[in-house]
């Protein structure tokens, strides 16, 4: 049985916890009666639900994200994982020094609040690196909504495992008040699109064979960037028409793909077949090889190819900048616009599910929509339709049809 006893000008709480021990608990100085009562009902409540734990053994945030990591890491592609560890590393070293237990929705209010306040350091455009001549400049920019939001989540998965270790009751981002979208950050960002003329553009600007076939590939087939490094010759099947993807290239490493859809079988139209038999035989490609090499043979550098190729094509062509991503919402939206199956098109793209396609690309459908409306009305009346026309421009009124 729990009680309250004063012991030197203090409360004191005696009790037992869920394991049977006897414990005490000495409130601060100046502790009020009716607040001891309730920090009791607090402690009787965690005992009934087998949850107390006490002050010098409850874990701290620091303890818990390491712990949390580790349970993830065998569920998580290496690239995935380091974004996570840098993130909580970097993003949530404020918490660490708190026991999880001291993290209230107030308390994550504060650090979201404070966060939203940061800024980061970037290297300014033209400065050099450590080492050359001129010193590196760097300015300030202010951390983005998306990676707030980024880092909240991550935050609630960290609580998220200590309620299911039983470690606190109940998870304090899920009470605290998230930051909402404001002014230009507002506005979720629109995937940047080539059209069929700026795509011939940038094409015709890309005089190097090897990296004109490249674009021209990844422009005709919707494959990631990682996944065009990654291919090699024995992936590129001429006789059937298409390319397997069966690894990716990211961050100087080959991976696996992303999801179990995304190791798929990409059609190829006739010009890319023609664009990669040719660059082949000039580049004198075996099985082995890769499709697209550096020049020791290995994969291309993804930020030598963007930089000194790709985004020097755009310019050249006089087109917006775009992602090289992008080239791939191009190739989406196109089939798109073509009235492909949304099926298909999920399977070229390696979506795990038709409902991935569609919360991608929903914005492209209300012109599609409105022309399957169009193709219908005139299906139905295609053989009617001049003498509904000419009974119009006479005046007279089209019958209701009678059932």
């Amino acid at each position: 049985m729990a009680c309250i006893t004063k012991r030197r000008g203090r409360y004191v709480i005696d009790f037992y916890d869920q394991t049977g021990v006897r414990r005490w608990k000495t409130l601060k100085a100046g502790t009020t009666k009716a607040r001891a009562r309730d920090e009791l009902r607090a402690i009787e409540d965690m005992v009934s639900r087998g949850v107390y734990l006490p002050a010098r053994k409850v874990p701290t945030f620091e303890e818990i994200r390491k712990q949390w990591l580790e349970y993830k890491k065998p569920n998580l592609r290496e690239t995935t994982y380091e974004v996570y560890e840098t993130n909580a590393k970097h993003h949530l070293k404020e918490l660490d020094g708190l026991r999880v237990t001291q993290i209230t929705p107030a308390v994550v209010e504060k650090f979201i609040a404070t966060m939203q306040k940061k800024h980061k350091m970037i290297r300014r455009k033209g400065s050099k690196r450590k080492g050359d001549e001129v010193p590196i400049a760097f300015s300030e920019k202010k951390i983005s909504l998306e990676t707030v939001k980024k880092v909240i989540a991550l935050l609630h998965q960290v609580m998220a495992y200590a309620v299911r270790h039983r470690l606190i009751d109940h998870n304090p981002v899920r009470d605290a008040e998230r930051p909402r979208s404001q002014g230009k950050e507002g506005h979720k960002k629109q995937n940047l699109i080539l059209n069929p003329e700026q795509i011939r553009a940038f094409l015709d600007k890309v005089e190097d064979q090897k990296y004109r076939t490249l674009f021209l590939t990844a422009i005709m087939t919707g494959a990631r960037q990682g996944e065009i490094l990654g291919l090699k010759w024995s992936d590129v099947d001429f006789q059937k028409k298409q390319i397997h993807v069966n690894r990716t290239f990211n961050h100087g490493r080959f991976f696996a793909p992303k999801t179990e859809g995304s190791a798929r079988r990409i059609d190829l139209s006739p010009m890319v077949l023609r664009e990669l038999a040719a660059w082949k035989l000039k580049s004198g490609g075996r099985e082995e090889d890769m499709v697209f090499p550096n020049e020791s043979g290995g994969p291309l550098n993804y930020s030598n190819m963007v930089q000194r190729y790709f985004l020097k094509a755009l310019k050249d062509a006089n087109i917006p900048r775009v992602r090289f991503h992008d080239l791939r919402h191009s190739y989406a939206s196109l089939l798109l616009s073509q009235g492909e199956n949304i099926k298909y098109i999920q399977n070229q793209l390696g979506h795990s599910s038709p409902m991935v396609t569609l919360n991608i690309y929903s914005h492209l459908l209300k012109d599609s929509n409105q022309e399957a409306a169009c193709r219908l009305e005139n299906a139905i009346f295609e053989v009617n339709g001049s003498k509904m026309v000419a009974d119009d421009e006479k005046g007279v009124t089209a019958k209701t049809a009678t059932p």
